[in-house]
């Protein structure tokens, strides 16, 4: 469904829009709590539902939206809570939410199966019944001339599905689990989705992958906003992957319309890549093999924190490098010490990593692309009527740096600066798109298949430009960036200007 704008996609840019919208006009908490009872009348007007069994559904859904996109946790479903119950707490100019981040919306979930192989209505019940045939729990018989399962016998093997002449049989599986490369989807007493936050790393696939909008991750838009009112100097350090989420917007146009959201400054993360490739290829350097079998990178949060989860004792292999976000941050607040620094980005896990306490992140907000937009909604900002400089084109970041948006981009651009510190010097490259893949990938490193290797991870499929928080096609994501990666002043991270602080922003 990505790059598809559906009507799950509709309401949540709504109830973004919306937000920001209340914590630019309104700063009265009398006010807000009104106005968060309001909201979902003005998302889901009339009196006819659209979407759901009912529209009282349909606000419902929308009401507990509006809460997780403040920072404020789900209501529980036992008992009678206002729609502004903890306001207090969030109507603040702090970096604020209540864990967990990814968060099920119990009432809007729709109960899919777990896994299920189904005969379809295309069973024409052919003579030659293979899917019986070849079936090893003997699940499948003839019943009024059409294939059935007993469901109590069946392994989801899959070799049925395989088999059938006609594609009559399927495997349906829940879209939120089979997007999840962590298995930390599982079904509640009640059949609906329910996640373990044990096995969770925030990577937000579930919900982008989830058709009927259950799933929510958490914001902090309207902590963001009340900080740029208060007259903060705000600083907004945008991922390369903003390329084509917002069409027609140029690096000139995006810092003019920064600006009339209240930001002091914008920078692109593309610096803090740079930086992070140049510190990346040294410990591999230093490290493969003589330390360590071989080598992961660091700037996929998501990533990471599963590698070191289910593989605790390879931890030691995944790169301690700081992230580019956290590079950046780390710059900007050199120079800056009152700055405040807000990431923007395509990526849920990236609010997770802000806030962990093992790393002093610098990063005071996180907003995805999409909640952006919400910001540029509610200030009714028209693209076209920017002024545009050809020549803008950001801060000094390189190529490469800029690559880091697409997966296989981050080894890529390792590989080439230990190609020009050490030329004769030979860099095997594995790499995984999406948390499942990644798994299979620490799993061949684990048996030795890539002892001397470096492993590049990213959480979601093609990479940064396909995360939860993106608003485009991924595809056409990927050709936009190629073209601007060769817009930037130079090919290779160890030219970047930034270089000579790089020591001083590890400590």
């Amino acid at each position: 469904m990505r790059g598809i704008y559906t009507p799950v996609t509709d309401i949540r840019r709504k109830v973004f829009t919306e937000v920001a919208r209340m914590a630019y006009e309104v700063s009265d908490k009398q006010d807000i709590d009104y106005l968060m009872r309001e909201l979902p009348y003005e998302i889901i007007p009339g009196e006819e539902r659209s979407l759901r069994s009912s529209i009282f559904l349909e606000r419902a859904i929308v009401s507990e939206r509006i809460r997780l996109a403040m920072g404020l946790s789900l209501r529980p479903l036992d008992e009678s809570v206002s729609a502004s119950e903890g306001l207090d707490s969030i109507i603040t100019a702090d970096k604020y939410y209540e864990p967990p981040l990814i968060n099920v919306i119990k009432y809007a979930c729709n109960k899919c199966p777990e896994k299920l192989i189904k005969v379809t209505s295309l069973c024409q019940g052919c003579l030659a019944h293979p899917c019986q045939e070849v079936c090893p729990k003997k699940a499948i018989s003839f019943r009024n001339g059409k294939s059935h399962i007993d469901q109590s016998l069946c392994v989801k093997c899959g070799r049925c599905v395989a088999t059938c002449p006609y594609n009559a049989i399927v495997r349906v599986e829940r879209p939120c689990a089979k997007a999840c490369g962590m298995d930390a989807i599982h079904s509640d007493q009640y059949g609906r989705a329910e996640i373990d936050y044990n096995k969770c790393v925030s990577c937000g696939m579930c919900l982008v992958n989830c058709p009927f909008g259950a799933i929510v991750d958490k914001g902090q838009i309207f902590q963001l906003i009340q900080s740029i009112k208060r007259g903060d100097r705000v600083i907004a350090i945008v991922a390369p992957a903003f390329v084509n989420q917002f069409p027609g917007v140029t690096p000139a146009k995006l810092r003019e319309a920064m600006k009339l959201l209240g930001f002091a400054g914008i920078s692109e993360v593309a610096i803090g890549a740079d930086l992070c490739t140049i510190d990346e290829a040294k410990d591999f350097m230093e490290e493969v093999p003589s330390k360590h079998p071989f080598m992961g990178t660091s700037c996929c949060p998501a990533w990471s924190v599963m590698a070191k989860k289910l593989f605790p004792e390879y931890a030691d292999c995944i790169s301690m490098t700081m992230t580019p976000m956290v590079l950046t941050a780390r710059l900007i607040k050199k120079d800056d010490k009152n700055a405040r620094i807000c990431f923007i980005g395509p990526c849920a896990a990236k609010k997770l990593e802000a806030s962990r306490r093992s790393v002093r992140s610098e990063v005071d907000f996180v907003l995805t692309f999409e909640e952006l937009m919400g910001l540029f909604e509610a200030k009714e900002i028209d693209f076209s009527s920017l002024p545009d400089d050809p020549n803008d084109n950001f801060d000094e970041a390189s190529g490469d740096g800029r690559g880091f948006a697409v997966s296989g981009g981050v080894a890529q651009a390792v590989v080439n600066v230990i190609k020009k510190l050490d030329p004769d010097r030979e860099v095997k490259v594995a790499s995984a798109q999406g948390l499942a893949e990644c798994r299979k990938m620490m799993m061949m490193a684990k048996a030795g298949k890539y002892n001397g290797y470096l492993l590049e991870g990213m959480g979601c499929p093609g990479g940064c430009i396909a995360g939860a928080g993106t608003l485009a096609d991924p595809a056409r994501s990927a050709a936009m960036l190629a073209k601007y990666k060769t817009q930037a002043p130079m090919a290779n991270p160890l030219d970047t200007p930034y270089r000579e602080n790089l020591d001083a922003l590890k400590y």
